[in-house]
């Protein structure tokens, strides 16, 4: 059976376009272009942000609270473990992105290129077990309290933070994902957040990929 759509997919969805989108500009990256270089180094640190505060809040607030529900208790040790792995292959990324700002020498650009496919392939592996093995499990509680108040949680953050994070989702989303946050969360919450509180990424990040959100 097909897991629905969550936020959780969303955020899934936007993490695995910006890799493509990385891999992609750095496939066409010509050497010496330290300036294209930078500006990708720059739209990759804001993708780790988002990674790193995902899977902190899954380890504070998921995964603790399957472990009380006795769900999935198996699974629970691996997903920490692969969100270490995970984690170790994001920085590998952002410090050979950050040594080719400084110098997009052809060494540089293949290390750069290298080191993202093994990122992907890190990232890949767990947002496939998670979704395979992790979300099923959850999904018969997600209309529970208990539940419901791991959600609060993950929301909390400050406005300036969500409208950032709407601006990113919503950057080049899917068909799909698009019509489950329109069915989910107001337009005019999506517009105050995405177009206003997200006008830093819109200004940084989001002319990167080519795009003018």
């Amino acid at each position: 059976m097909t897991a629905p759509i969550t936020m959780n997919s969303v955020i899934h969805g936007a993490v695995r376009r910006d890799l493509d989108r990385l891999a992609a500009a750095l496939a066409e990256l010509p050497v010496g272009d330290t300036a294209r270089a930078a500006d990708l180094a720059r739209a990759y640190s804001y993708l780790c942000r988002e990674l790193h505060h995902h899977h902190e809040g899954e380890e504070a607030y998921v995964l603790p609270w399957m472990a009380a529900q006795g769900l999935a208790l198996d699974l629970l040790p691996v997903m920490e473990s692969e969100h270490a792995a995970m984690s170790a292959a994001v920085d590998e990324t952002d410090a050979a992105l950050q040594e080719l700002a400084a110098d997009a020498s052809a060494p540089r650009i293949a290390a750069a290129r290298e080191s993202v496919a093994r990122t992907r392939a890190v990232v890949d592996t767990h947002l496939d077990h998670e979704e395979r093995d992790v979300v099923p499990a959850i999904v018969p509680h997600m209309e529970s309290p208990g539940w419901k108040g791991v959600e609060k949680k993950l929301r909390a953050r400050p406005a300036a933070d969500n409208g950032r994070f709407f601006a990113w989702i919503t950057d080049g989303m899917a068909d799909e994902h698009r019509t489950y946050i329109r069915s989910t969360v107001p337009a005019p919450v999506v517009f105050v957040f995405g177009r206003v509180l997200g006008r830093g990424y819109r200004r940084e990040v989001a002319p990167v990929w080519g795009r003018a959100t």
